[in-house]
């Protein structure tokens, strides 16, 4: 009497069986075996096996197609993320820096680029006050603002802060200053000045602590004129050195008639040098 496989049914003689049934069990089995198989005959040379559903043995042969796969050698680094530059066409996209986010970008060949988060800041150049002041060129146009920090100012003599734009002494510049000390509030304006300068605002020599914050927004725009927020702390004296060593609170907005780029910040003295400090640029996104 014929039993069948537990896995594919397939029917096999048992140990009972006489001769005659047995056989005819085991023509029954090659029946059934051949049948299963049956998808797997045929085929060309390179072809691979795939399967058509989720029935056992379901199979068919296809075109092995490896130009079509993703091969490992299209990464090469770790970080590496894989990309498209069109349909059907990927690509490898290299890691960012650390820090960095994946941002779309329609004018990358990949659609995708690696950017700094928003709101971070990158220190792009620092260094001691000098005698000549802080004078800082080159400076690259991939930031939506710099953030300027003189920090521990100390002069030789009570004098203002004098700062220029791309080396520009043209009568450009415009501003606004607000200035407490002694519980008052003075202000001053004026327009097409040659430089900018501190009115009142002024670090008293020898005295430490001073510092004067700068922040250059929308600096690298080609279309548009410039603004720049400057704010201090400090020990001071006014233009005549009154009320020298008093602690003074300045908030100044000033104008730059230019379209171009800021690419160049000069930070001096309308008088005497630096007698110490240091100055910190930082790159805003």
């Amino acid at each position: 009497m014929a039993t069948t496989t537990p896995n594919f049914g397939w029917s096999v003689p048992t140990s009972t069986d006489l001769v005659k049934n047995g056989a005819t069990a085991i023509e029954t089995l090659g029946d059934s075996i051949d049948a299963s198989f049956v998808g797997l005959k045929g085929g060309t040379t390179g072809q691979v096996l795939s399967k058509t559903s989720a029935t056992d043995l379901a199979f068919t042969w296809v075109a092995q197609d490896d130009s079509n796969a993703i091969q490992n050698a299209i990464v090469d680094a770790k970080g590496d993320l894989i990309t498209a530059t069109a349909n059907d066409t990927p690509a490898r996209l290299a890691v960012g820096t650390n820090g960095q986010t994946l941002v779309a970008d329609s004018t990358t060949a990949t659609g995708l680029a690696w950017a700094t988060a928003g709101g971070s800041m990158t220190s792009i150049a620092t260094g001691t006050l000098s005698s000549t002041g802080v004078n800082l060129s080159s400076i690259a146009a991939t930031y939506k603002s710099l953030y300027l920090v003189l920090d521990n100012v100390q002069v030789n003599a009570i004098v203002g802060l004098r700062i220029s734009i791309n080396g520009s002494s043209s009568a450009i510049y415009d501003y606004l200053t607000y200035d407490g000390r002694a519980g008052a509030v003075r202000s001053a304006a004026a327009t097409s000045e040659s430089n900018i300068e501190y009115t009142y605002y002024r670090p008293v020599t020898g005295n430490n602590g001073n510092i004067w914050t700068m922040n250059f927004p929308n600096y690298a725009s080609t279309t548009a004129f410039k603004t720049i927020s400057i704010r201090g702390e400090g020990s001071c004296a006014d233009g005549s050195g009154t009320g020298a060593g008093a602690p003074t609170m300045s908030d100044n907005t000033y104008g730059v008639r230019t379209l171009s780029a800021i690419s160049t910040i000069n930070v001096g003295l309308s008088s005497s040098t630096y007698a110490g400090g240091t100055y910190t640029l930082y790159g805003v996104n």
